[in-house]
């Protein structure tokens, strides 16, 4: 049994270390813009349009300076020596997963009215998915 589940680790090593660097990430990100929330817009759960814009700049800022060192290093255990290309590759990448999280999270939060905690989850999932994918088939090939 125990083998089994080696096997099965071994075969879906770089998706479950995804999963741990994504879930990282999203801690990472998710506590600077909840922090600046709290910090400089008295922890509202309904931001307005400009609160928003911010905050979804402070997410993904952070995001991406924890994830593409990790990503890099542990996930894909990239050796491309073009670092600078790659890391403009995954920064455009991550860049598109940003307009998706900032766009669905106007359109939850300001177009709907649903709480910025329950809109920034639910764009957590699609970013999550769109970046493993942009990242494997663009970035970390």
């Amino acid at each position: 049994m125990i083998e089994k589940i080696k096997a099965l680790c071994l075969k879906h090593r770089e998706i479950l270390v995804y999963l741990i660097v994504g879930g990282l990430t999203t801690l990472v990100s998710w506590t600077a813009k909840f922090l600046w929330n709290y910090l400089f817009y008295a922890n509202t759960a309904s931001p307005t349009v400009a609160q928003n814009t911010v905050l979804s700049v402070v997410e993904n800022v952070s995001g991406i300076a924890f994830a593409y060192p990790t990503n890099r290093r542990w996930v894909f255990r990239s050796k491309n020596p073009h670092i600078l290309t790659e890391m403009g590759s995954f920064v455009g990448s991550r860049l598109a997963t940003m307009l998706l999280s900032y766009l669905l999270n106007l359109l939850l939060t300001n177009a709907l009215g649903i709480d910025m905690r329950i809109s920034t989850i639910v764009a957590a999932v699609f970013v999550v998915v769109g970046n493993y994918v942009l990242s494997k088939l663009f970035v970390f090939r």
